[in-house]
């Protein structure tokens, strides 16, 4: 582990990867922001809001800030729209899912320039979006029509009641979105309200506004009436409270200080909210792991996005037999991940999104370094490539009273822990408030499956970091504790946007006493019936 040693004393840099001649000014031209800003909900003459490139620090777009009366404009128009798609056949609405998917994945090029332009991260990573919301539209546009379809339940007197279950659209759906998936997550969450039966009002964080309002228009273009899917822009202290205000039901996804304020205001008015927030995700390397498998999937894992990424992983727990050996191949391989700003494919990793997140990073990583941890590989800033670059870090040596270790850091890094026996990994990976996703690595699959069930995260991925479990659609993904509530996904991810209606339809006799039997005879009927029905074990 010489080398190991040698990179935390300065040595060593990051490749970085050949650029693609394409500049961001040129992708993203300023034809295509005019464009696409007639989009958002607000006055013609509004106040403008700008954003700039990470790549670059430069300008990229100047958009209409909303008002709250925008949004409460919003909300009408979405209310309105919404009463005539309700009353659309469910297999009419999940044909707009279905086109919207084809032309996505024709089309994607277009939204890869997006993507890349406002978030700073690598295409590959850019693509994952195009895999997880092309996923998502293909579920429910197949599987709306089996979530939403009307049930026959057990009635409360065999033969005498039939019963069934339907279900009934929210109505108006606010939905407040993140910058760090700009795409599939403005969009994979308004997918399945949508073909519930749902209107939207969204307000997309600023910075990532370009790439939702491209996905609106492609949707519309896919057939969903233009005035269902509502955007409004404006900063979210000021907007989001009237969001959560005027909406039948919220869907948020950020951070858990705010996620506990949008929890707090749709419970005072008695609407529900599903929130997906923040984690500190944990990888066990056990005894046993394919250690080249593992190391290649602990860079995907924890670097995805800059690992600006709700399920990346910032807390890596390897068996102390191991140890020495992942590390060797863990670090040679983030070591030699290539960082670039090309708009193709070709870099390992981009950059982050905002002074904010460099800050946060930058902070964890010096205060570690400061009160005693060692930087295996990267711990640095790239200016010479970005005003928001930072490398791809590994720390040893973290401690609890360090803020990487308890913090989300929301960036490159990674602290490595090691462990002796399952019941410390397990007891240590536990450690947290968050519960939102977890990793498992071993050969023994009957094994990973009895560690997996004692890990408290919505999600558990056994020889993968975070895709596999967040890849099945059809399956529901969230967090426990303080990474959330609810669940996206399957058949939660639908069912969410509805409301269940119960109709109960009595034939014959009432339940209640008739044919002139008296209170006492009925009681004792019904007592012998109820005896009865256990025993035939009815549900």
């Amino acid at each position: 582990m010489t080398d190991i040693t040698a990179e935390s004393r300065g040595s060593g840099r990051n490749p970085v990867a050949p650029g693609a001649g394409r500049t961001v000014a040129s992708a993203v031209p300023q034809s295509l922001v005019g464009r696409l800003a007639r989009g958002v909900s607000a006055d013609p003459g509004a106040e403008r809001v700008q954003t700039r490139a990470p790549f670059t620090g430069e300008p990229l777009a100047e958009l209409p800030r909303s008002t709250p009366e925008d949004v409460e404009q919003a909300f009408e128009r979405a209310r309105r729209a919404q009463r005539a798609w309700a009353e659309t056949p469910v297999r009419q609405r999940a044909a707009v899912l279905l086109r919207f998917h084809d032309l996505l994945l024709k089309r994607q090029d277009e939204v890869l320039d997006l993507i890349q332009a406002e978030t700073g991260k690598s295409r590959l990573h850019a693509f994952d979006e195009i895999l997880a919301t092309s996923m998502a539209a293909r579920h429910y546009g197949r599987g709306a029509a089996g979530y939403l379809k009307e049930r026959r339940r057990g009635g409360a007197v065999p033969v005498l009641t039939k019963t069934l279950e339907g279900r009934r659209p929210k109505g108006v759906i606010g939905h407040i979105s993140p910058w760090n998936y700009p795409l599939e997550l403005s969009v994979s969450d308004a997918l399945p309200a949508f073909v519930a039966g749902n209107a939207v009002v969204n307000k997309p964080d600023t910075q990532t506004a370009l790439t939702a309002l491209w996905a609106r228009e492609l949707l519309i273009e896919a057939g969903l009436p233009a005035d269902l899917w509502q955007l409004v822009i404006g900063d979210g202290p000021v907007l989001g409270p009237v969001v959560v205000e005027h909406a039948d039901y919220v869907s948020f996804t950020g951070s858990t200080a705010t996620g506990r304020d949008v929890a707090r205001r749709a419970a005072a008015r008695l609407v529900g909210a599903s929130l997906e927030l923040g984690g500190k995700n944990a990888m066990l390397v056990l005894a046993d792991a394919d250690l080249d498998r593992a190391a290649e999937g602990a860079v995907r894992a924890c670097f995805s996005s800059a690992g600006q990424l709700c399920v990346s992983v910032e807390r890596l727990f390897v068996h102390s037999s191991v140890a020495e050996a992942f590390l060797e191949r863990f670090v040679a391989r983030t070591r030699n991940m290539r960082l670039g700003s090309g708009l193709a494919y070709g870099a390992d990793m981009g950059s982050l999104v905002s002074e904010r997140q460099l800050e946060t990073v930058t902070r964890h990583v010096e205060e570690a370094v400061k009160a005693g941890a060692t930087v295996l590989t990267g711990g640095r800033a790239r200016p010479d490539l970005g005003p928001l670059f930072f490398e791809p870090t590994v720390l040893d040596g973290v401690t609890a009273e360090m803020a990487v270790c308890a913090e989300e850091t929301f960036g490159p890094v990674v602290s490595i822990y090691r462990f002796d026996t399952e019941e410390e990994a397990v007891t240590r990976a536990n450690a947290t408030s968050y519960g939102l996703n977890a990793s498992v690595w071993t050969k023994d699959l009957r094994r990973a499956r009895a560690v997996a069930a004692r890990l408290r995260t919505g999600t558990v991925n056994v020889n993968e970091g975070y895709a596999a479990a967040y890849g099945s659609v059809a399956s529901p993904m969230g967090g426990m504790g303080d990474s959330g509530l609810g669940r996206r996904h399957g058949a939660e991810g639908i069912l969410r946007f509805t409301e269940a209606q119960t109709i109960a339809m009595q034939r014959l006799l009432p339940i209640a006493p008739a044919f002139g039997l008296s209170e006492e005879k009925w009681a004792a009927l019904f007592t012998t019936g109820l005896k009865a029905l256990k025993t035939l074990g009815a549900k």
